[in-house]
């Protein structure tokens, strides 16, 4: 197969500058400092790390997303020279996560507000074409960081579809817990989404269920019906529930480097995949294969056309 499809994948949400610390297993007592042997200052948010994967495999995409006005401004949107000049100034600093890495490879978030909070629907709409072109997808990601756009999920969901769109969402973590509320708030829009892209906890969380099973089973029947949810299991590798059927996909150990991002890399294979007309097998195993080279190389790196079409064969 040739990377020659015309269908784009619109990645929309949270594009921040990340600041990687590590590693750190006991938080500093107050007053206290301490020192960490490892520190990186790069592009990152669930939006801003699958595009960079989807730019570094030359797949057709837009990044959805605004701006700040501050020094980091204009550094964060040279990253992105194929989307940025489209993303609208919010008159605040930039966004910026502060990301603790643990030994068990596990890592902590501490983030601030910043420009994505001020992200509207509205401009989002705007930088998409009024008609999707066949086998286009839109990928909603931060979801609870993006407050403003949050509040709009239900229209903005109801827009994309009549526009044509498919629909992919992954939610991430709500800071205030999964609240009674957050579950009301999502059940609102859920049937509105084909794909739901999450970690196992998250969908136990969104559940409120005890058993992984049973949660997935669950969302996946909120969903339109022309997708799945899908569960990343990190080093067991992912799972995916249909209407109609459960299927699994295992991973290859691997040394990791870094974890940061392993679940965006993920949603950059899968959802390639999708979008070249390949089955969910494939989309599983194409989403393990970025991830997997993602959080082992460092710098990092992500297959090319050849290797993904490959990941597949090896499986």
């Amino acid at each position: 197969m040739i990377n020659t499809t015309t269908a784009t994948l619109y990645v929309v949400g949270n594009i921040n500058v990340d600041l990687i610390m590590g590693t750190l297993d006991q938080w500093p007592q107050r007053g206290t400092e301490v020192m960490v042997k490892h520190s990186e200052l790069r592009p990152g948010g669930s939006a801003g790390n699958c595009a960079l994967a989807l730019e570094a495999m030359q797949v057709r995409h837009r990044a959805i997303a605004n701006q700040g006005d501050d020094g980091l401004s204009q550094w964060l949107a040279s990253h992105f020279p194929h989307s940025a000049a489209h993303w609208p100034r919010s008159q605040c600093e930039t966004s910026l996560t502060v990301g603790v890495t643990h030994s068990d490879h596990e890592r902590s978030f501490i983030s601030n507000y910043g420009h994505i909070v001020q992200l509207t629907a509205q401009q989002v709409l705007d930088q998409l074409p009024q008609q999707a072109t066949e086998g286009d997808i839109v990928l909603l990601c931060g979801t609870f960081l993006c407050l403003h756009l949050y509040g709009d999920y239900p229209a903005l969901l109801t827009e994309l579809r009549q526009r044509g769109y498919l629909i992919a969402v992954d939610t991430g973590w709500p800071p205030q817990g999964w609240t009674e509320e957050v579950r009301q708030d999502i059940a609102r829009w859920l049937p509105l989404c084909d794909w739901l892209l999450l970690n196992e906890v998250e969908t136990l969380g969104l559940a409120a269920q005890a058993q992984l099973s049973t949660s997935a089973t669950q969302l996946a029947r909120q969903l339109s019906g022309r997708g799945g949810c899908v569960v990343k299991c990190g080093e067991q590798g992912a799972r995916c529930w249909l209407r109609d059927q459960q299927l699994s996909q295992p991973a290859r150990p691997v040394t990791v480097m870094d974890t940061i991002g392993a679940g965006d890399s993920f949603n950059a294979g899968f959802l390639t995949a999708l979008l070249h007309q390949q089955d969910v097998t494939t989309a599983l195993q194409w989403g393990i294969a970025v991830a997997a080279l993602a959080i082992s190389t460092a710098p990092r790196r992500y297959p090319n056309w050849q290797q993904l079409q490959l990941s597949a064969k090896e499986q």
